[in-house]
């Protein structure tokens, strides 16, 4: 055999990249051999994306060595990457919302193309993978979960040597990490080397072959996760395992939220009519709503936050009073405050300081009273930092932009900023997307000492874990349709995953 047939299919040596205010890798080496699936495992900001970039070329490291395929690089870009075979799916996606899918994966392949072609192509890949999208409809139109499956097939397409995947299952369910996982193993079989960032430990454990640790921008462990447990996986990535939930029964108030028999075609051409959808929450308690990405939960989110004024009214009451009309903003004067799963952008304007993001939701708390009403920025500031020292949250200040932390981090931001304002109602959409298992149980912790003091919440989530472990009640939204709800002692994971398909109906007519 020669040289390149026996070397490492990536290589790194002693990478460091240093900011302004943190080193986000310190002397990292890393090795990954050709059909091998490495997991690359931290806590929130242990330097993870940014070494990622370095390999994809996004980002240039100020010291240290990469080899691939047994030679020497110097990635100086993307377009440079995807030469050499690496392709990246990104945990915060690189998609142009105006442009439909099939424009979108068009431009990250060979010019040769046609726009057909590709079309045909990711049908056909979208189809063989068990990955669901309409190549024609418009990226802006997606959920955070369609948009996942863009960028994995768009990077499948490129029939890639190194693949590098950033939180990939973050927002997909079971059933479709399952079939993932079969990609992956196949694409492995090939030759193909896998790069594969998680906080799932158990995905870990089940995929991946080797795994390095990262903490605090330093490498701490190399293992074999086969051989590892949960416990000794967090032990490695945050120093101790995380604390246990704690779900204390209560007594339940009065219906605070209440939708009744909502029906709302879309406004998006390849959106997703919600059909008499009924739902009501008490105080003191969380009820769940599971799904597949793309089934009616941005409708639903959209119209209880008040982003879409477009329901019937009467349709939606918060604490017996008519919203349906009513904006996001005299919502949260009612009491109703909102975090969306989509971080950049909606969550958070990324070019805007973590102070001057509290301003999107918390400004009545930060503007004076009288006449001369004015912004005080020093209590915003005050309120950033709080924020960020509850929470954990890994930045430089109040002063930081919110593009600047990682996606994490950034999760970590708008939930504590959001449960900051003592809401009585809470609307969370993906509460612990992206983010690692220490911060994960604080976050979950925050939500059920809300719901101890009174607040009714309803979690979105496609992690089915999650919402049997915090949630009181549980429903599914599937094609729009809202299923019963069932108390989450009374459910399983397997008919929660035949609820997904519409299959109620036919579990009620059998009764």
């Amino acid at each position: 055999m020669n040289a390149a047939t026996t070397a490492p299919r990536l290589d790194i040596k002693h990478v460091t990249k240093r900011y302004p205010s943190v080193v986000a890798n310190d002397d990292v080496s890393l090795s990954v051999a050709p059909g091998e699936i490495h997991a690359v495992l931290g806590e929130n900001g242990a330097g993870k994306s940014t070494l990622m970039k370095i390999i994809y070329g996004a980002v240039k490291p100020d010291a240290g060595e990469i080899f691939f395929d047994g030679q020497r690089v110097a990635i100086k870009n993307p377009q440079e990457a995807r030469a050499l075979g690496i392709s990246m799916v990104f945990q915060h996606f690189s998609l142009f919302e105006t442009l439909t899918v099939a424009e979108n994966i068009w431009l990250g392949l060979d010019r040769s193309l046609s726009l057909d072609a590709v079309r045909s192509q990711t049908a056909a890949k979208a189809i063989e993978y068990g990955l669901d999208l309409e190549a024609d409809r418009p990226v802006h139109s997606l959920s955070v979960g369609e948009r996942q499956r863009v960028e994995i097939v768009r990077s499948l397409l490129t029939d890639p040597k190194l693949l590098i995947l950033d939180e990939p299952t973050s927002v997909l369910t079971p059933q479709a990490v399952e079939r993932l996982f079969d990609v992956l193993r196949k694409l492995a079989d090939t030759g193909c080397s896998i790069v594969y960032i998680s906080h799932k430990l158990d995905e870990i454990r089940s995929l991946c072959t080797a795994c390095t640790v990262l903490r605090g921008g330093k490498v701490t462990g190399r293992v074999d996760p086969r051989g590892e447990s949960n416990a000794s996986l967090s032990r490695l990535m945050i120093g101790a395992e995380p604390p246990k939930l704690v779900h204390r029964e209560i007594a339940v108030g009065e219906v605070v939220l209440r939708v009744n028999d909502l029906s709302l075609t879309s406004d998006q051409p390849f959106g997703t009519a919600l059909q008499s959808v009924s739902l009501e929450v008490r105080a003191g308690e969380i009820v769940g709503i599971a799904g597949v990405s793309g089934n009616g939960q941005q409708e639903l989110l959209a119209v209880l936050s008040g982003e879409s004024t477009r329901a019937s009214a009467s349709s939606i009451t918060l604490f017996g009073n008519d919203v349906a009309k009513q904006n996001p903003q005299a919502r949260r004067s009612g009491g109703l405050h909102f975090v969306p799963e989509e971080r950049l952008g909606r969550g958070a304007v990324p070019s805007l300081s973590l102070a001057q993001n509290t301003l999107l939701t918390r400004a009545s708390d930060l503007i004076g009273r009288g006449p001369l009403a004015w912004i005080s920025p020093k209590r915003t500031a005050t309120l950033a930092t709080d924020v960020i020292a509850a929470f954990n949250v890994k930045a430089g200040g109040a002063d930081a932009t919110a593009k600047s932390l990682s996606g994490g981090n950034l999760q970590k931001y708008i939930v504590g900023r959001e449960i900051g304002a003592k809401p009585k109602v809470l609307v969370v959409s993906q509460p612990t997307w992206g983010v690692d298992v220490g911060a994960a149980a604080q976050i979950r912790a925050e939500l059920l000492k809300l719901r101890d003091n009174g607040c009714a919440l309803i979690v979105v989530s496609e992690e089915l874990d999650e919402l049997f472990e915090m949630c009181d009640r549980l429903h599914v939204i599937a094609k729009g349709k809202l299923s019963p709800s069932i108390a989450t002692k009374d459910a399983t994971v397997e008919k929660i995953g035949e609820w997904m398909s519409g299959l109620w109906h036919t579990e009620a007519a059998h009764a």
